[in-house]
């Protein structure tokens, strides 16, 4: 297996361990079209990898992933055809976590928003710094939830929760998130890389195959729960990027204005 037709995420190897590094450091980690389209079959490839026991993703330049770009939302915006796309590749990516049998272990140090935020949460480990935050803002934004948040919220810490944060599109630190089990644990920050390389060690000296097909086991059942969430979280969020409310949400954002929605 080659990578080497990957330009936005960093793939390294190291025995049987795969890392992929989001590098779009200027920007934050910011979704683009082109990082969108890689993560769309980065977990494939990582599947068919007979090498690969194991998978950390982490983020360049001390941030995960800040979550869509706000230059191709605006470009995205009204075009049915663009939103189509991107909301297929939405669901490719998630459909492709799921299926990934490869424990995966998320090293975040940074915020990790929105469609960032839902790749750290599909992950089987999500390790975290301090100054961490997690956020799944598209009502913010005037979208629905549909790249993966309206999946892994609830199954994570529970309906109640879930609308607490989904309906407000409020942020949540990291300590918090461990300690409602958002996510697997904050770790100082000079400690991360050691604490997930411990992890990935432990995991790739494992057995395997008893490793994978227990995870396959797991997701059997939340695969039930993501197909009957992921395509009509898709349809709706979809509807509402071709909607008024999402363009006023994003110019406000980019003039660092407080929007002003209309219900359209």
């Amino acid at each position: 297996m080659t990578y080497a037709n990957y330009e936005n995420l960093l793939i390294e190897q190291q025995g049987s361990i795969l890392t992929i590094t989001i590098n779009r450091p200027e920007a934050r980690n910011a979704i683009n079209p082109g990082l969108h389209e890689e993560f769309s079959r980065i977990f494939y490839d990582a599947d068919a990898d007979e090498s690969v026991d194991v998978v950390i993703l982490s983020g360049s330049g001390g941030a995960f992933c800040a979550g869509g770009d706000l230059n191709w939302l605006l470009e995205m915006h009204g075009e049915p055809a663009k939103t189509a796309i991107g909301i297929k590749r939405d669901r490719k990516i998630q459909h492709s976590i799921l299926d990934l049998e490869k424990p995966i272990i998320a090293k975040v140090d940074g915020p990790a928003i929105g469609l960032g935020c839902s790749l750290a949460l599909y992950c089987d480990f999500v390790y975290a710094t301090e100054r961490s935050v997690f956020a799944d803002p598209h009502v913010s934004i005037g979208l629905v939830a549909g790249d993966g948040g309206a999946v892994m919220w609830p199954q994570l810490i529970g309906y109640a929760r879930a609308r607490r944060y989904l309906l407000t599109g409020d942020s949540i630190g990291a300590s918090e998130a461990a300690d409602i089990g958002l996510i697997t644990e904050m770790v100082a920050e000079d400690e991360i890389d050691e604490k997930v390389s411990r992890m990935a060690n432990r995991l790739a000296k494992g057995a395997t195959h008893s490793i994978k097909w227990t995870k396959a086991a797991i997701n059997a059942g939340l695969k039930v729960t993501a197909n009957a969430v992921i395509d009509q979280a898709a349809a709706f969020e979809n509807v509402t990027q071709l909607l008024d409310d999402h363009r006023i949400a994003l110019e406000a954002f980019k003039n660092k204005e407080k929007p002003k929605f209309t219900g359209r």
